[in-house]
């Protein structure tokens, strides 16, 4: 079983920055990628950015040029660092990790989530 635990989230006024970290532990072969998705009140979770084990990266058009993935393959850790925070980006952050265990097994693991809020 592959887990994953997030941290780094938090109250932010608009205009400020937030680092979250995914932390993923267990049987873990290889983590092929890792992402960042959101969940608004309301909004179906949306993708914000991933990144693969080689550095190719992926945006929302939203977040393009604000927020920035990040990994480190060899602690199996990912980053998202989010800069000039809107409202907008008010919202649950959960990360996804895909890959294979030990036993050559494929997952596709959540973490449970981390509040974003970004208000005045």
């Amino acid at each position: 079983q592959v887990r994953l635990v997030e941290s780094g989230g938090g109250l932010v006024q608009p205009g400020g920055s937030l680092r979250l970290s995914c932390a993923a532990s267990g049987s873990i072969f290889s983590i092929n990628a890792m992402g960042w998705y959101r969940q608004a009140p309301g909004k179906e979770r949306e993708l914000v950015a991933t990144i693969t084990s080689s550095g190719i990266t992926d945006y929302a058009d939203s977040v393009k040029g604000r927020f920035a993935i990040s990994r480190d393959n060899a602690y199996n850790t990912a980053y998202l660092q989010m800069n000039s925070l809107k409202p907008e980006d008010t919202a649950v952050y959960y990360c996804n990790a895909r890959g294979s265990n030990r036993w050559y097994h494929t997952f596709d693991s959540w973490g449970q989530g981390t509040q974003v809020t970004v208000s005045s």
